[in-house]
């Protein structure tokens, strides 16, 4: 019976240790479960504030170097548009410079080239002027040239005045000869000794060298005057001085400025026509028109143009028409055309309804003549009833 109990209490004992160990170890496992998973949570949970932090201090520090360098961009912005416009502004006076010493050479070198005398009006330093106005004419026209002289044009002490008190400069220009000394030389010298009215082109005179006569004059213009314009016109077209000056004056502070009245008339292949263009191939197909330019009778041109022409000259081409050819000159610049249509008005009585609106012309031809139909006998007429008043020039705002 001892045997039984004893074995029975050592049993007992067995299991309680059995037990008790268990309950240990379950105590151990969760000791250590504890340990190794609630701290990487906790680890994490704290990598993953810093992380935030650290990428909310990124995006404010590249908030504040956008920001600071986009300041620093427009400072240097800002100094590189001021440094460019002064730049500008002074390629602008040095191309200034060296188009008017261009211009002046170009005159005299053509003027030596040719063998012509060098006068004092070339020789010396170039006058200021607010326009010369060069009335194109030829030596069979001299019946012209004194109906102008008798109607808007004024002569001798007052024409000096008008160059000297408003800056208007007005001379018939006429080149020369084919032989030379000839007695239609010598009798424009006479003219000229008169009334003072002449400016002489080293050019020969020929209805077919209009081109190169247009070419030529603003040259020696250029190399004479230093003007803000400078005005082509036939001697059959009456003009009013004042409004002429008042026109120019709207346009004064535009650059590369073309002012007539603007057409674009058909190009010609017929060569039986007045108007045949030998070179009408280049326009395209046959019926095509020209560009747009300004009728030959009077166009102005500002300075500028003026100078190009007179440094370009040796390679500007002609066409057989004289305006055409202006027009040319100017295609692929930057140029303002204006379209004076006050430039191009009729005969009475158009223009002198225009005249009693308010509107005064700036000058008057019919377009059937190109000019003044029979001026030499009607020009005093239209100067009668479409003149402006021979105080107008004198009052014009310049």
């Amino acid at each position: 019976m001892k045997g039984k109990a004893g074995a029975m209490d050592r049993r007992s004992s067995a299991r309680w240790r059995v037990l008790v160990l268990c309950a240990f170890s379950f105590g151990l496992g969760m000791l250590f479960t504890d340990r190794f998973w609630t701290a990487p949570d906790t680890s994490n949970h704290i990598m993953s504030q810093r992380r935030r932090q650290d990428q909310e201090l990124q995006l404010v520090s590249e908030d504040c170097n956008t920001k600071r360098k986009h300041g620093e961009d427009k400072d240097i912005m800002g100094e590189v548009t001021k440094t460019h416009e002064a730049i500008q502004s002074l390629d602008k006076s040095i191309s200034t410079l060296q188009m008017e010493l261009a211009a002046k050479r170009s005159t005299l070198e053509l003027l030596r080239s040719s063998g012509s005398p060098v006068t004092s009006e070339t020789s010396q330093p170039r006058k200021k002027a607010f326009v010369v106005i060069g009335v194109n004419t030829a030596f069979s026209s001299r019946k012209r040239r004194d109906s102008v002289r008798e109607t808007w044009m004024p002569q001798g002490e007052k024409l000096q005045q008008l160059e000297e008190q408003k800056g208007i400069v007005i001379r018939f220009t006429i080149g020369h000869s084919a032989t030379s000394n000839s007695i239609l030389d010598k009798a424009i010298d006479s003219e000229d000794a008169q009334h003072h009215d002449f400016l002489r082109l080293d050019h020969v005179e020929g209805y077919h060298e209009l081109s190169a006569k247009t070419k030529i004059f603003f040259s020696t213009a250029v190399g004479i005057w230093d003007a803000d314009f400078y005005v082509k016109v036939d001697d059959d077209v009456h003009v009013n001085l004042g409004m002429l000056a008042t026109t120019l004056a709207r346009h004064k502070s535009k650059p590369r400025t073309y002012i007539g009245c603007m057409k674009s008339g058909p190009v010609l292949a017929d060569k039986n026509v007045k108007y045949h263009e030998p070179e009408y191939w280049k326009f395209g197909e046959e019926g095509n028109k020209y560009f747009r330019h300004a009728t030959g009778q009077i166009y102005a041109v500002s300075k500028d143009l003026a100078t190009y022409i007179s440094i370009n000259q040796p390679i500007l081409h002609k066409y057989a028409n004289e305006d055409v050819s202006l027009g040319s000159w100017f295609i692929g610049l930057e140029v303002n055309h204006i379209d004076e249509r006050n430039m191009c008005c009729g005969t009475p009585p158009d223009c002198e309804w225009k005249g009693q609106a308010g509107n005064v012309c700036v000058a008057s031809f019919d377009w059937s003549c190109s000019g003044i139909c029979k001026s030499v006998e009607r020009i005093k007429d239209v100067h009668a009833r479409c003149g402006e008043g021979d105080s107008a020039v004198w009052s014009a705002l310049i």
